[in-house]
């Protein structure tokens, strides 16, 4: 859409001017930045596509409606706030709702009884307590100290632990698709503690480029794309570089292709990749500073794992029986029985939890007796959802169709400057501006924060782009409901407002008291008698 809207401003505005004088104009589309590429698109010109400028004209048209209608609402109703937006209103409701479900998350007290074991000729690995007295564990069901120690005493009672089960199977683990935009930016937060931000920054430079040779030379593909395809040129130079490196055991037999699942994606440009794969980041280290060095590492190592063979694990789960069979334990673990593209690469994790599944177990025999060496039970509490970091609100966008590769970084830098969230230890915290902006929002007009609505919207203008709708069919069915919410909102008083925020926002700014729970959280605390009541400041809102 963009690029065809960027095309079709060019030749209005050399009409304009008159600097065309009836020359034929036509457009030419590549989907890659390569030589091959580049001269092929130029054998195949074709007319600009008015049906993707229209999308854009629907596109612009629609965040500016939403925008400069809704923010001075905002600033009428809402003292201190800064504006609204088709999707930034809703990238920070997702921070807001998140943050009520961990003020109203309540801990629930659970127990693990790990254990032990080891043989004669095998070392000590552990297991943890899965069954008792017939019947499967589930996580709560050892809800108290008591519960565990009576747990202990039946494993320790049983005298006798005896290999009852061995499953073995193997698993393939295949490499992911090179860099998205999106994948990007949550593998840069995850692994180097960039933001989304400074991602984008140190991309654009790679992509920029460094001078070499005299010459200046990109090192990376085009940044903003929510394509996972790689050019034929560049699937060719990472097999040879696979092969030469680490061998032919440890490249495909044939090329991978991957397919994108993200909605509503436009693939208008390849995947991020090095231009050139024999640039490897040891011998481009001296060349940039320590930051780009380090996004071109993940860069170039992502895609040339992309095109590597898969991991081969063996999977072992064993079950152990204690006793006459008043308690199991079972022992996971795994081996890699080839690392394939794990010898480069493997994906980080948002909220990295250790796997049971990555242990290593000794050999072990159907029947084989074991000898037990500890029972440690352990105390846990449930824990509430995180909060989002850069990476998972990125992913989380992505998953409900909200905003382009190109819009991420900066929907969360303008939630920052608008002072609706602070980013804390890579976490984001909605401040009370924020909380009170989203509340108004969700009381009045709750249907254009939806998640599905802001995702419904994008492919509307797929559609458009593809010919099957009028953008300004769109535009007046959605003007028509939105300006009538709009319209209501101009006679509210703020006293209203501040009841249906004080409905919203109550649990936030008058939460109870654990060690009290049966006294009202409202009762001022002065006098006993009066009662607290929800206004709003310029900060947001006060008690």
């Amino acid at each position: 859409r963009e690029g065809e809207a960027i095309s079709w401003h060019l030749v209005e505005e050399l009409n304009r001017r008159k600097v065309l004088k009836g020359m034929p104009v036509k457009r030419v589309v590549f989907n890659e930045i390569t030589k091959t590429a580049v001269v092929d698109a130029f054998k195949h010109p074709r007319e600009l596509n008015q049906e993707l400028i229209d999308a854009y004209l629907a596109r612009r048209a629609l965040d500016y409606l939403v925008g400069f209608t809704l923010s001075p609402v905002l600033w009428r109703k809402l003292p201190g706030s800064r504006s609204a937006g088709r999707v930034q209103s809703v990238a920070l409701r997702l921070i807001c709702e998140r943050e009520a479900e961990i003020e109203i998350f309540r801990a629930q007290e659970y127990w693990s009884v790990d254990v032990e074991l080891d043989g004669v000729e095998t070392p000590a690995f552990p297991a943890r307590l899965t069954h008792l007295d017939g019947k499967r564990l589930d996580r709560l069901d050892l809800a108290n100290e008591a519960a565990a120690k009576a747990a202990v005493a039946a494993i320790q009672d049983g005298r006798r632990y005896t290999v009852q089960k061995i499953d073995k199977k193997k698993s393939r683990r295949n490499p992911q698709p090179p860099f998205t935009t999106s994948t990007l930016q949550q593998e840069a937060s995850r692994k180097l503690g960039f933001g989304t931000s400074r991602t984008m920054t140190c991309a654009q430079r790679l992509y920029e480029g460094i001078t070499l040779a005299g010459e200046t030379v990109g090192l990376i593909s085009y940044m903003r794309t929510d394509g996972v395809s790689m050019s034929n040129e560049a699937i060719g130079q990472a097999r040879n570089l696979i092969a030469s490196r680490h061998g032919d055991h440890y490249l495909p037999s044939a090329p991978r292709i991957y397919k994108t699942k993200a909605k509503n994606a436009q693939e208008a440009h390849e995947a991020i990749r090095p231009t050139d794969f024999s640039r490897t980041p040891g011998e481009m280290k001296s060349y940039l500073s320590d930051e780009d060095f380090k996004l071109y590492q993940l860069i170039w190592m992502r895609a040339l794992a992309s095109q590597m063979e898969s991991a081969v694990l063996d999977q072992v789960v064993v079950d152990i029986v204690v006793g006459r069979g008043q308690a199991l334990l079972r022992a996971n673990g795994s081996v890699v029985a080839f690392d394939g593209y794990l010898a480069l690469y493997q994906e980080g994790k948002d909220d990295e939890e250790k796997d049971e599944k990555d242990r290593r177990l000794p050999k072990l025999e159907d029947g084989q007796d074991l000898n037990l060496r500890k029972v440690t039970p352990e105390q846990h509490f449930t824990q509430p959802p995180p909060r989002y970091s850069e990476a998972s609100l990125v992913k989380k966008m992505e998953e409900l169709g909200i905003g382009r590769p190109s819009t991420y970084a900066s929907i969360v830098q303008v939630l920052q400057d608008r002072d609706y969230v602070r980013l804390d230890k890579r976490r984001f915290f909605p401040e009370d501006r924020g909380r009170v902006v989203t509340a108004f929002l969700s009381s009045f007009f709750r249907r254009y924060v939806e998640y599905n609505f802001t995702a419904d919207l994008e492919e509307q203008l797929d559609d458009i782009s593809g010919g099957r709708t009028a953008w300004k069919t769109v535009l007046r069915q959605f003007w028509d409901a939105f300006s009538k919410a709009v319209a209501e909102t101009k006679e509210l008083r703020i006293s209203e407002v501040i009841d249906c925020l004080d409905e919203e926002l109550g649990p936030h700014f008058f939460p109870r008291d654990e060690n009290e729970p049966g006294k009202d959280p409202r009762v001022c605390p002065s006098c006993n008698e009066g009662r607290l009541g929800l206004r709003l400041g310029k900060t947001g809102g006060f008690i």
